[in-house]
């Protein structure tokens, strides 16, 4: 089955610079029934103000995964890392034994981004940040692994048995995927529809069981699937 989290019943949170929808509770947004997904604790869709951001402050035992929508973000922590990510890019972050970390975005214009808490099979690891670049064609016949708990080449890893996959997909465009594991759908840009289900521009999915999924772009669109370990 598969559950639609409409985009308008997000929880919300106005800061000024950073206007965030919470597809779980998160700082102002408590929901009792949106705590978390199986390991899955945090999905918040973030549009930054230009050269606005978040100032130091600390995490641990937690796997943080930014997908950039647009624009750009920039990352500095105690660990001595420093990086930009792109629109398209994925960065990660194991917060491990502990780290303090900033993330602002430096650029002229907003900054449009997905931030991913998924708790760790690990804990007190070693603290870790990566940064990688991935394509940005439309794909044809097969979404992008960006994310892995495996530790393959080309891909960031994380650890949890997690996977995320991102695909563009041009007007038409039909793409099958298997979920062998619960999964949380994003719809980050267009509208398509997924198994006969239309979702648009901002919406989440949640799917609780294994399932082929023909998902089909009804027009310019762009989807992240996160597979999460079975309970």
């Amino acid at each position: 089955m598969i559950n639609i989290i409409p985009y308008s019943e997000l929880g919300q949170g106005e800061f000024g610079w950073l206007k965030a929808r919470y597809h779980f509770s998160f700082s102002n947004y408590y929901n009792p029934s949106r705590m978390g997904f199986g390991k899955l604790r945090v999905i918040n869709d973030d549009i930054i103000s230009a050269h606005k951001g978040f100032p130091p402050h600390p995490h641990n035992n937690m796997e943080i995964i930014t997908y950039v929508r647009s624009g750009a973000i920039s990352h500095e922590d105690s660990q001595g890392n420093k990086g930009r990510t792109e629109a398209g890019d994925v960065q990660v972050m194991s917060a491990g034994s502990g780290v303090t970390h900033s993330e602002y975005n430096l650029e002229d214009e907003k900054t449009t981004l997905y931030q991913i808490w998924i708790e760790p099979n690990k804990q007190d690891v070693q603290p870790q940040w990566g940064q990688m670049n991935f394509p940005k064609e439309p794909v044809t016949d097969a979404l992008n692994l960006v994310v892995s708990g495996n530790k393959e080449d080309n891909v960031l890893f994380i650890h949890q048995d997690a996977q995320i996959y991102v695909g563009r997909l041009n007007t038409g465009t039909l793409i099958k995927h298997y979920l062998k594991k619960p999964a949380y759908i994003l719809t980050s840009d267009g509208v398509m529809s997924i198994n006969g289900q239309t979702l648009k521009k901002g919406d989440g999915a949640q799917i609780d069981e294994p399932i082929n999924l023909n998902i089909k772009a009804i027009e310019p669109s762009e989807i992240l699937i996160i597979e999460l370990p079975n309970s």
